[in-house]
């Protein structure tokens, strides 16, 4: 079998690998995933500016993300239920992270406990994600324990108002309403999946959410997580809400979910040191742009207040360029190294973030660049400005 040099190479294996369930959730979006594919097409219609004779013979892709050196612009962005890809997940995931560099952000809904993760990457940096829930108290003392293991930033997701329509769920029964043939399809797909169910289903136990034990006691069931999530998601949340972030969290805080400049100034007057420009990876509003259409302006509004993130289609070095070109001061990426972990665990991770930085810095040197510090939307071209070089666009 051929080596697997792109994303789409571990997405197929991990199609492979995993069952349709944990597949589906892991690659779908919401309902017809209009804004899924909008986000990869957004970064198609960027060209770079090729640039020759110049000295790049030393290229540098550092970088410093919340004051913290990495070694790529780019951080693992949290996913939800990533312990069910590969056996404990989430540790594999932290330590791919911490060997190329990089921080590695742990989902309030992952398989693996943030005292867990701390615990075997203890060299990692490592960003907790929490959402808005009801709970005031719940979340105070999830906030306490990840700052006691050791995580330093807190990734506060704030587009989860209420979940998202995702039909692939609907149809493999993560809502729990399964007929009973569709229960046998289910049970058929589970044991056509010999490894996963050896590697994970019973070799990664315990499959409880780790962070969330204590009130939602089972990982195996995905529908238990859809409840807990249903129930615990405060609909009510308003920025003026937010002071009891500031007041239980002493670490960085980076607001995840801004699609408008003008929410992306109230994440800044609540303190936020980072924004993420997210639609969530196309999983909650359907329709609305992709997140990288929408950075250029998002980054003008807060005019280097805080550092600006985007999400959504990130796949390979040359999106981390065309995204530092348009705005950023890094990405975050979430579906590309769920595949690379389902498809061979922490060994694939590190392989893909070692492809993305190789990725990067080629791009940068083809560019004429020796580190991402030079870039600026000067050394991309967009579609129109493409055909007004080539003369299509003269009237």
């Amino acid at each position: 079998m051929l080596a697997p040099a792109s994303v789409s190479d571990y997405r197929l294996l991990a199609k492979r690998k995993l069952p349709r369930m944990l597949f589906d959730y892991l690659d779908g979006g919401a309902f017809s995933e209009h804004t899924l594919a909008e986000n990869r097409r957004a970064f198609n219609q960027w060209s770079f500016r090729q640039r020759v004779m110049a000295d790049v013979s030393q290229v540098d892709t550092a970088t410093s993300l919340l004051g913290a050196p990495a070694s790529l612009p780019l951080v693992m962005a949290p996913m939800g239920l990533s312990g069910m890809l590969a056996k404990r997940g989430e540790a594999q995931a932290a330590k791919a992270g911490a060997n190329a560099g990089i921080p590695f952000c742990l989902s309030t809904v992952g398989i693996c406990s943030v005292e867990e993760v701390a615990r075997e990457a203890p060299n990692a940096d490592l960003w907790f994600q929490l959402y808005v829930l009801k709970d005031r108290g719940f979340s105070e003392n999830l906030l306490a324990r990840a700052w006691q293991a050791g995580f330093k930033t807190l990734v506060f997701t704030v587009d989860l108002a209420r979940l998202g329509l995702r039909y692939r769920d609907v149809r493999n029964g993560m809502n729990g309403n399964l007929s009973l043939p569709a229960k046998v399809r289910k049970a058929l797909d589970l044991v056509s999946h010999p490894g996963w169910l050896a590697n994970v289903a019973i070799g990664g136990k315990p499959l409880t959410f780790g962070n969330l034990a204590s009130v939602v006691p089972s990982g195996r069931k995905p529908e238990d997580f859809k409840a807990w999530v249903e129930s615990q998601f405060d609909p009510s949340v308003t920025w003026t809400d937010l002071d009891w972030i500031r007041q239980h969290w002493p670490g960085k805080l980076v607001i995840k979910g801004i699609m408008e400049g003008a929410d992306a100034l109230s994440a800044v007057e609540v303190g936020a040191d980072a924004v993420v420009v997210s639609n969530h990876g196309g999983r909650q509003l359907d329709g609305a742009p992709a997140s990288l259409s929408v950075l250029p302006a998002i980054s003008d509004a807060v005019a280097g207040q805080c550092q600006v993130f985007v999400d959504g289609g990130v796949q390979s070095g040359q999106d981390l360029v065309r995204a530092l070109c348009l705005g950023a001061d890094g990405c975050l990426m979430g579906r590309p190294w769920g595949y690379a972990l389902a498809a061979g665990g922490q060994a694939a991770v590190e392989n893909l973030l070692d492809n993305i930085r190789l990725e990067t810095e080629l791009t940068l040197s083809l560019m004429g660049k020796t580190s991402i510090a030079e870039l600026g939307r000067s050394d991309v071209l967009s579609l129109t400005e493409v055909q007004a070089m080539s003369g299509k666009g003269a009237s």
